[in-house]
């Protein structure tokens, strides 16, 4: 196996001159952060594409679940593609490639007229709109190993920032007309392009031709990536009860709308003010017993939903899951980094980004089977165990991943 110390760039490979560090950390990580922002703060037509179906193209809800669906189906690709691009044509090259894509099809999606070609290009706006998600942790991967918990921490926080202003400005962007939502959308996406083309080089350690490995057989043998990507799906289709069954539940409290925005917007203040917090007390920390925490704490979140009734209680809840997700996004990207071989680590990297995905589509479906026929107790409690069942798993995956760290760090095979 190739090993992640003989191949980590520095300013020189890239044919640069050293660049200045700030919060040690390279330019090219702060102008990768620049992109997660952007493409973020200008994802506002996804968020209205229900409303936008329904109410301006006349379609039937289940249609316009239909087409939701298709971004979803094309988001799942887009992660196993983004990574196999990355390790083919390069990092650079398959980011540019994901963000004008996202721009194109999403000034198609705004302009088809017939459900056949709305499904079309919807499918094709989740082909695309995760490339650069694979690809940009690739590009952390590449990096030396103590710099990867600080760079992906630093993802997470402008991504979620950019989110923060994305439901902020959406509402008041619609009432000026879904279209200019598409055209918005599309103009951030292209100024993300424009970041990578000026700001980010090549990281992609030289791989020659001959040597270049398949990742299917390399993966089937790595039995601690297999455990962490089952581990993951898993947790994944906790987490996102928190944004599929959680309205629900209190839509059924008699809480508004409204409710429930002030309920998301709590969680990317917390995530925007105690991120940077976060990186700094658990950078050296065992991955490991931080990764399986941080699952305990999103179980205990999500099952305390069974227990409360007020806008009080749903913030206590909030903050519970919000602490796990920001230990989980500390140390899941170089986790995963760890794990992957230097000419694979784009794959790898893609098939840990999938493991959202595939969460995405089992989540809802899980979550609101749960809730429709045992009810909300039940569910509550299923959240619950699951956090103890992954805390668990994650702990006797420990000691394998420490192994695995130990030897990328010494160089052997």
């Amino acid at each position: 196996m190739t090993t992640c110390s003989t191949s980590l760039p520095d300013a020189t490979a890239l044919g640069k001159r050293p660049s200045r560090l700030r919060l040690d950390l390279p330019d090219l990580v702060w102008a990768l952060a620049a992109t997660h922002f952007v493409s973020r703060a200008g994802g506002v037509a996804q968020s209205f594409l229900v409303l936008y179906l329904t109410q301006e193209q006349q379609l039937a809800p289940t249609t316009a679940g239909a087409v939701v669906a298709a971004v979803g189906a094309g988001g799942i690709g887009s992660q196993m593609l983004g990574g196999w691009l990355g390790d083919r044509i390069g990092r650079r090259h398959t980011m540019l490639v994901g963000f004008l894509g996202t721009a194109v099809t999403l000034i198609a999606l705004g302009s088809a007229d017939t459900v056949p070609a709305i499904w079309a290009a919807a499918l094709g706006v989740g082909l695309m709109a995760d490339l650069f998600r694979p690809v940009g942790s690739a590009v952390v991967a590449d990096l030396h190993p103590r710099q990867r918990v600080r760079a992906f921490g630093l993802l997470f926080w402008a991504a979620n920032l950019g989110f923060s202003v994305a439901t902020v400005t959406a509402g008041v962007l619609a009432q000026h007309g879904y279209g200019l939502l598409f055209w918005i959308n599309a103009t951030a996406a292209i100024i993300a392009a424009l970041i990578v083309w000026r700001r980010i080089p090549e990281t992609r350690p030289p791989t020659p031709k001959q040597t270049r490995r398949a990742l299917l057989p390399v993966l089937l043998r790595d039995r601690p990536m297999i455990a962490m990507v089952l581990l993951y799906v898993a947790y994944f289709t906790l987490f996102l009860q928190t944004f599929a069954t959680l309205p629900l539940v209190m839509t059924a409290d008699g809480h508004g709308p409204a409710t429930y925005g002030a309920v998301l917007a709590l969680n990317g203040i917390l995530i925007v003010v105690g991120q940077p917090l976060a990186v700094r007390l658990l950078a050296g920390r065992d991955p490991s017993a931080v990764l399986a925490v941080s699952m305990l704490m999103v179980g205990a979140g999500a099952g305390l939903t069974a227990l409360v009734e007020n806008g009080a209680g749903y913030a206590g809840s909030v903050l519970v899951w919000t602490l796990g997700q920001i230990g989980i996004a500390v140390m899941f990207g170089a986790t995963f980094a760890d794990l992957a071989p230097a000419d694979l680590r784009g794959r790898y990297m893609g098939v840990a980004s999938a493991t959202w995905s595939v969460g995405a589509v089992f989540g809802p479906l899980v979550g609101t089977v749960l809730l429709d026929h045992a009810g909300r107790e039940a569910l509550g409690a299923v959240c619950a165990i699951t956090g103890v069942a992954l805390f668990a798993g994650q702990q006797a995956l420990g000691p394998a991943l420490r192994r695995r760290t130990a030897a990328q760090a010494d160089g052997q095979p």
